[in-house]
């Protein structure tokens, strides 16, 4: 037998070794899932495979080079001839042979996110629709979701439960926008991500005799990396490839379904549960990998008994033999703040106790407006950081956008802040009129800002300016007058920034929002608890001196070439990595669990997949920690601890004090699934038929709802309001709906669109 097998356990060398026919390895975390795909590889190759003959797709290209190189410390250079690539980048390598069959240009254009958004927006004012309705980045999304889902711009059309969608949403003619699109593209002869995916499959579903059997002949073996991540598009292209309709050829895919984290992206677990059905009549062989080589039994134990809340999953049992280890650590804190203290004093204690590294610690939160205050706090210990995936809370665009605002109402002098704001929302004062308000200021010694009303230019421009320099200078009058925080959500609003971020509603745009209002909540803090100053018996509140404590906490200098960090970053960033100590902040309802994700049984799968893969991360020390209060919108809010820590046994718990029970009459604990094996989805009582016309339907004003109303919503129906709370801005409708299960929902009514009944 070859050393590299004598590497693996039994589990793994049965699924290394078994090369003919479809076979899924279920790969629990830190299970050597990565060394089970490159040595079966390896092994194919060793038994006479020509490299040529194997197609490994991946979902990274760092992932596809490492597999090549641990192929290569095995088998040598014969490594560099295996078809080893992304989804995208293989296909595309295929498209460009055969791109003409379907009416492209071998040398077709892939467009970027950029250049897609770019022809969306001149279709957009081509067609003289409203920007508000049909926002570019949610118009992508739309569109890209059609594709992965094999819907033609046609079905689109033809789709009444889509159109009807679109209706409620004021933007009933994005089927028309979707179908100018794809023709733009294909006269220009470029093919956006999507299409790399989409044209594929429509290439070998037009070419069945010729393409097909081409690609099936050349890949006598599939392989597929991370395969819970794939959507709809790329496993029914993995059917074909495989000949899925007759007998199949030898396919491996590979992948943990509780590890399926990627929904918003349209990666459906459906693909994982399916695979075993689909493939049955082809004597297909599962392998679960449930031994765990990263992390401590308490750990281990932990995340197998959350993970059994789902209803969704391939019943498996992970261990480990690394000891018991330490137990969870679970934090609870009274504020946001405190939390934020609490965390980097732990990390300080498990740094000189266990002798950890920065680099061996991680803080992992559900989004990235929560790293502010962690930040905040590891820099007034001076202990180094780095956020991963992303850049630092206060170098995010959106952020420095509304701090540009905020700077040059402090200080109308600041020139780069004059840049940044005076056309962020567009108000048709272009590069052309600041090169010449800078021109002018050059000439003549002054600021740009006392130049700035001076300028020639057209009336349409000139009344713009005037209307930004009388907001700017209202602005200014109020510095020495309102505290920080109400100058600072004024300016937001005032500005047209949040009316602006408010109108993109995809997952990113969302995100974008969540990031301004974490800036504000964070200045209602320092509002509220501000530093103290040893020269000055009452703080200053005021929007200058905030601004000057925060140009100190984003000084990057001590921290920036450091390359012993605690790395910041999101779960959905830290799948795939591992540290010795792991801190999951933020477990509170609606935090994480998202509120997204609260109105679905998928949804909330979902969110506890998440949860799943932030506590498997750790490989000693797990530390859970959560606030009872956390600003939201600039309003303290009280937090339930998250349901997630609830199913967490206690006897992997260090301390349960920090455990709260949860009211069983409003959200009786969840019990386990219970299932076993690979089975068919459970069948859900079926949605009640709404039907209501929405021509019909009359919004009410968001301020007349109150609580006893009956009311009625497009979507879920009549419903009876129970209770509505909040500020005049943010007030918040807890209704239940007569959907048969009586379910019970909480929206914002400025945004649920409600008719009184």
């Amino acid at each position: 037998m070859s050393d590299y097998l004598n590497e693996l356990n039994e589990v793994q060398r049965l699924a290394v070794t078994t090369t003919d026919g479809p076979v899924l390895v279920v790969a629990g975390p830190g299970s050597g899932k990565t060394r089970v795909l490159t040595y079966r590889i390896a092994h194919l190759i060793e038994q006479g495979a020509a490299p040529w003959e194997i197609l490994a797709l991946t979902f990274t290209n760092k992932a596809a080079r490492e597999m090549k190189e641990r192929i290569a410390g095995v088998i040598g250079d014969r490594a560099r001839q295996v078809w080893a690539g992304t989804f995208h980048s293989i296909f595309a390598r295929i498209l460009r042979a055969e791109a003409e069959k379907i009416g492209y240009p071998s040398n077709f254009t892939i467009y970027d996110t950029e250049d897609t958004k770019s022809v969306i927006s001149a279709i957009i004012k081509e067609m003289n629709l409203d920007k508000e309705s049909y926002n570019v980045n949610t118009l992508r999304s739309r569109i890209s979701s059609a594709k992965s889902n094999l819907i033609t711009p046609k079905l689109y059309q033809d789709n009444e439960e889509l159109r009807e969608e679109d209706r409620v949403n004021r933007r009933p003619l994005t089927y028309a926008v979707y179908e100018k699109y794809t023709a733009r593209c294909k006269r220009s002869g470029a093919m956006d991500f999507d299409d790399l995916l989409y044209r594929l499959y429509e290439l070998l579903q037009r070419n069945p005799d010729g393409v097909v059997d081409k690609y099936r002949k050349r890949f006598r073996y599939l392989l597929v990396d991370e395969f819970q991540d794939t959507n709809h598009l790329q496993y029914a292209i993995v059917r074909k490839l495989v000949n899925y309709d007759h007998s199949p050829r030898n396919v491996c895919v590979v992948g943990d379904d509780a590890q399926s984290i990627y929904a918003f992206r349209g990666a459906t677990i459906q693909n994982m549960l399916d695979f075993e059905a689909d493939f049955k009549p082809f004597g297909i062989k599962v392998f679960k990998l449930e031994q765990n080589y990263r992390s401590t039994e308490h750990i281990v134990q932990s995340a197998n008994e959350v993970i059994q809340f789902n209803s969704r999953q391939i019943q498996k049992k992970i261990w480990s033999d690394r000891g018991e280890g330490h137990r969870v650590k679970i934090i609870k804190t009274r504020t946001d703040t405190e939390e934020g203290n609490r965390v980097v004093d732990t990390v300080l204690e498990q740094k000189n106790r266990y002798h950890l590294r920065n680099s061996d610690i991680a803080i992992l939160y559900r989004t990235n407006a929560q790293s502010r205050i962690f930040e905040e706090y590891l820099r007034r210990f001076n202990v180094p950081y780095r956020v991963f995936g992303g850049m630092s809370f206060y170098q995010r665009k959106e952020v420095k956008d509304l701090i540009a605002y905020l700077r040059l109402a402090v200080n109308p002098g600041d020139e780069e802040a004059l840049r940044r704001a005076i056309n962020y929302p567009k108000r048709g004062i272009g590069d052309a009129t600041m090169d010449k308000i800078s021109e002018l200021a050059g000439q003549s010694n002054r600021r740009m800002w006392d130049c700035i009303a001076e300028v020639e230019t057209g009336p349409r421009v000139r009344t713009a300016i005037g209307d930004f320099v009388t907001m700017m200078q209202g602005f200014h009058s109020r510095i020495d007058k309102d505290n920080a925080y109400d100058l600072a959500l004024d300016i937001a609003r005032r500005s047209g920034l949040v009316d602006l971020l408010k109108s993109d509603t995809t997952m990113e745009g969302i995100g974008r929002l969540d990031n301004v209002n974490g800036l504000l909540d964070g200045i209602k803090t320092f509002v509220e608890q501000p530093p103290p100053d040893p020269e000055q018996e009452t703080p200053d509140t005021g929007l200058a001196a905030y601004l000057q404590n925060i140009a100190l906490l984003t000084d990057q200098d001590e921290t920036g070439d450091e390359k012993d960090h605690v790395t910041l970053m999101s779960v959905h960033s830290a799948k795939g990595l591992e540290f010795k100590s792991v801190f999951v902040v933020g477990l509170e309802e609606k935090l994480f669990p998202s509120f997204m994700s609260m109105d679905s049984p998928d949804g909330l799968d979902e969110e506890r997949r998440l949860f799943y893969v932030a506590i498997t991360r750790a490989e000693r020390y797990l530390t859970l920690s959560y606030s009872e209060n956390r600003y939201k919108f600039g309003t303290m809010r009280s937090n339930e601890p998250s349901r997630f820590l609830s199913e967490i046994p206690r006897r992997h718990v260090e301390s349960t004090a920090a455990l709260q029970p949860r009211r069983e009459d409003t959200d009786p604990a969840p019990q386990p699934s219970g299932v076993s094996g690979v089975f068919p989805l459970k069948k859900r009582a079926a949605p009640p038929i709404i039907n209501i016309d929405p021509k019909d339907f009359k919004a009410s004003p968001a301020d007349a709802i109150q609580a006893g109303m009956k009311v009625l919503h497009l979507k879920f129906g009549e419903g009876k309001v129970l209770a509505v709370d909040g500020g005049k801005e943010n007030r918040m409708a807890t209704i239940v709906f007569d959907g048969g299960d009586s379910t019970e929902r909480r929206l914002m009514l400025k945004f649920a669109k409600l008719q009184i009944l």
